[in-house]
């Protein structure tokens, strides 16, 4: 999260209760051709007025992106009110542009090319080191960013987090389709992704010492411009006193993203107990963690997972036999928070109705139009005055907090 929306945590009654953030990443799209349109530099700009904070709606990479940032929240009705508040600024102002503000881990029609890039002298630097990696780069994330304030908690929390990494990217896999083609994958944002070299699993760390001493190494290497650039898919974050978890794709809807975010919640807040107790995570090995990721990013929920957090040998079990594991680890957190119904109820549609990518197969199934796909994806924008200004928002928000 940017710096004025700095995470802490405050202690209650002798627990702690966890704030948390989201940022989201979406990809602009022409509304007649719903292929990608490179004009962010308009739509951030009136997006932001919008918000009336421009550090809310911020450029990325690409000229075809833009990202949202939630101000610092401790409650799932303050989350929902903050994501649904800026999809819906965003999304008026990529209309006002002619375009659609849509919420899939990468664009389904058209290509970004090679750059341009934004405008500024990191950017620039970044294209001049690593070459060719930054083109076709539109890739939408969701961060969730949990306060953890002190490091060395911080570290050992993602320690027990990685584990965990795989099944949260099989739920939340949203970019089957890429330049016009099916890829194959669930993921296909996360596979884009993964060509940085820092953009995998972290490692285990075994203090906050080796956690910096494992970043200096990568800095010197040229891996990483600066810090900003570790692109772990969890990991203690570097301006801000949380632990982020980059490993999702943006999903469809508002209240998707904040049953994500209270599930991201309730694991670090069992990951902090574990910790607080001395018992350290399961050291995974990398190789390993590496492909249980790709395999997640493959099938979504749709096959089998690796068994990485659960005790006894190494096996594939039915992805959905993890999410099991994965509540009874959780649900005594879920529930003091109050979060527990918006989460099952959202793994309950996922099951019924299928992952961000399983829904787009299906609307592509239909119709054979991936224009389709795009309208089903864009975030839907208020109507002013009775006119009708955008497509609706096709994903239901069932998982919308209580």
């Amino acid at each position: 999260m940017r710096e004025p929306y700095a995470v802490g945590a405050a202690v209650r009654a002798g627990r702690t209760e966890l704030t948390l953030g989201v940022e989201e990443e979406f990809v602009l799209a022409d509304a007649a051709t719903r292929e990608v349109a490179l004009v962010a530099d308009d739509v951030v700009g009136a997006a932001g007025r919008l918000a009336e904070d421009p550090r809310q709606v911020v450029g990325e990479m690409a000229l075809c992106q833009l990202e949202t940032v939630s101000a610092v929240c401790a409650d799932a009705r303050q989350l929902y009110a903050e994501v649904t508040r800026l999809r819906r600024c965003a999304a008026r102002a990529a209309w006002e542009a002619g375009c659609l503000l849509v919420a899939g881990g990468t664009a389904p029609l058209g290509t970004t090319g090679p750059p341009p890039i934004l405008d500024k002298p990191r950017d620039h630097a970044i294209a001049a080191r690593f070459g060719m990696l930054v083109e076709q780069q539109c890739a939408n994330a969701c961060h969730v960013h949990i306060g953890v304030p002190d490091p060395e908690e911080a570290v050992q929390v993602v320690n027990h987090l990685r584990p965990w990494t795989p099944l949260l990217l099989s739920l939340t896999a949203n970019s089957p389709f890429w330049n016009g083609r099916d890829t194959g994958h669930a993921s296909w944002r996360s596979v884009l992704w993964g060509r940085w070299p820092t953009a995998a699993p972290p490692p285990y760390f075994h203090s906050v010492d080796h956690y910096e001493q494992v970043v200096s190494a990568l800095l010197d290497s040229g891996a990483a411009l600066d810090p900003g650039m570790l692109y772990w898919s969890v990991r203690p974050s570097r301006h801000v006193p949380t632990v982020e978890v980059r490993i999702a794709d943006v999903l469809p809807a508002a209240g998707d993203a904040v049953a994500y975010a209270l599930l991201v919640r309730a694991l670090v807040a069992a990951a902090l107990v574990e910790v607080r107790k001395g018992r350290p995570a399961p050291p995974v090995e990398d190789a390993v963690l590496r492909a249980a990721v790709w395999r997640a990013a493959r099938d979504g929920m749709s096959g089998d997972a690796l068994s990485l957090a659960s005790p006894g040998p190494l096996r594939a079990v039915p992805a959905w036999h993890l999410t099991t594991a994965l509540m009874r680890r959780v649900q005594g957190h879920l529930r003091a928070a109050g979060d527990f119904e918006t989460v099952r109820r959202w793994l309950v549609r996922l099951q019924r109705q299928g992952t961000g990518a399983a829904r787009q197969r299906a609307v592509y199934r239909r119709t054979e139009r991936l224009e389709d796909v795009v309208d089903a994806l864009a975030v839907r924008v208020p109507v002013r005055q009775g006119v009708d200004t955008g497509p609706a928002d096709r994903a239901c928000d069932t998982a919308r907090p209580t």
